[in-house]
C-alpha cells in the first residue's frame, strides 16, 4: 500500500482531535474530486511497519487526547489497500483502548467484498458513496455530496 500524507494531529476529518491517514489508490475517479493526486495506487510514499507503529504510538500518546483514526484517500477499501488497512484497524482496536475509526470510501456498504466487509467490522463511522459533483453541498457535515451516506456502527460516538 502507498499513502499520500499522514497527519498525527487533525481536527477536520472526523469528530475531535484525530490521526488521519490518506492512502493512495482510487478506481472511482470522481469528477470534481479534490484529491486527484491520490488516484494512482503507486503514488505518494510506501506504507510500512514503521508508519503503522507510529500511528499506534500517536493514538496512545497521552500528551494529546485523540478520539481516534480517520482513513481517507484515495480509497482505503481499494483492492490494493484493503489488506494493509485491515491489519491497521485490527491493531487500533486491539492496542488503542477507546479510540474510534472513521473511514471514507467511494464504494457503497451494500456492495462491499468479503475482505472489505472485514475492515468495516472494525470501523465505527463509515462515509460511503462516490463524490457526485452535481450533488455537491459544502454545508454537509463529513461528506462532500448529498448522495453519500454516513453509517454509524457505534452508539457511543456522535457523528
Amino acid at each position: 500500500m502507498h499513502y499520500h500524507v499522514y497527519h498525527p494531529i487533525d481536527v477536520v476529518n472526523g469528530k475531535g482531535t484525530r490521526c488521519s491517514l490518506f492512502v493512495s489508490g482510487c478506481e472511482h475517479e470522481c469528477r470534481g474530486c479534490y484529491n486527484q493526486s491520490t488516484w494512482r495506487v503507486d503514488s505518494g510514499h510506501v506504507y510500512d511497519q514503521t508508519l503503522e507503529d507510529q500511528i499506534i504510538a500517536d493514538l496512545n500518546d497521552s500528551r494529546i487526547i485523540r478520539k481516534g483514526l480517520s482513513l481517507s484517500g484515495g480509497d482505503p477499501l481499494h483492492p490494493a489497500n484493503v489488506s494493509a488497512v485491515l491489519q491497521l484497524v485490527q491493531r487500533v482496536k486491539a492496542e488503542c483502548h477507546g479510540k474510534d475509526i472513521w473511514l471514507w470510501t467511494g464504494y457503497q456498504l451494500n456492495d462491499l467484498s468479503v475482505l472489505q466487509q472485514q475492515v468495516i467490522e472494525h470501523v465505527d463511522a463509515l462515509i460511503d458513496g462516490k463524490y457526485e459533483q452535481q450533488f455537491a453541498d459544502p454545508s454537509l457535515k463529513w461528506r462532500g455530496s448529498s448522495n453519500q451516506q454516513i453509517h454509524c456502527f457505534n452508539e457511543q460516538i456522535e457523528v
